[in-house]
């Protein structure tokens, strides 16, 4: 294995969707770095992987960081998975990502799913050009965003939770314009997959009748 540090990207959904080499990889790390030991133990058992797991997540991450960077110094190779998608999008591997390149530790992404991507081609929103921006804060910095992306040519990607999904439709119907375009997916390569396209106003109705379950990306159009 030439790199210390594997960021392995986990599916989103459905347990299929991960790659051979990501597979491949897990078997051969001499440890495994987990967002939450349990939702990975899933995974790896259904691709009969038995490896050491650690917990790496929000909560350990600064706490940990100097004595996983040691261990791979030392000649150890680690593999990190979230509990979906890439780490780093959304989720922990910034901070050991960054801390490696200053020791001189090889760093290795392999590529694979992520619930922004199949939602962006999908919603029929143009998506040569888009702004990412993952969840957005919650109080402080939120409305001085907001304008600034109401503002944004590029089609806008955000991840929500769906217990606020409705109060931040709304919210964008008021900043962005109620007509403005946009999509809900919900479930991404899950059994109840789901994607509504329509306008922000009319979205926020919809859910307001239908509470949503499981995880969610809004895409919205760029402004005219």
């Amino acid at each position: 294995m030439s790199s210390s540090l594997y960021l392995i990207t986990s599916p989103i959904g459905n347990l299929g969707d991960i790659t051979y080499r990501a597979v491949e990889i897990l078997k051969q790390a001499d440890v495994i770095l987990c967002e939450d030991t349990r939702s990975s133990a899933v995974l790896l058992k259904h691709y009969n992987i038995s490896k050491p797991l650690t917990p790496y997540h929000q909560h350990n991450e600064h706490k940990v960081l100097a004595h996983l960077v040691e261990q791979m110094a030392s000649g150890k190779t680690f593999a990190l998975i979230t509990d979906a998608g890439t780490p780093g999008i959304s989720d922990p591997g910034f901070l050991l990502v960054r801390e490696c390149i200053r020791n001189n530790i090889a760093v290795e992404c392999l590529p694979g799913a992520t619930a922004f991507v199949p939602a962006l081609v999908q919603s029929g929103i143009p998506s040569n050009r888009f702004v990412f921006e993952g969840f957005l804060p919650i109080k402080k910095g939120r409305q001085t965003l907001l304008k600034q992306l109401a503002e944004e040519e590029r089609t806008i990607i955000l991840y929500e939770s769906p217990h606020r999904l409705v109060k931040s439709l709304q919210e964008f119907a008021i900043v962005f314009g109620a007509d403005r375009n946009a999509a809900v997916c919900r479930e991404l390569t899950k059994m109840f997959e789901e994607t509504r396209k329509d306008t922000l106003a009319n979205l926020a109705a919809h859910y307001e009748k239908t509470p949503p379950k499981g995880e969610i990306v809004i895409v919205i159009a760029g402004k005219e």
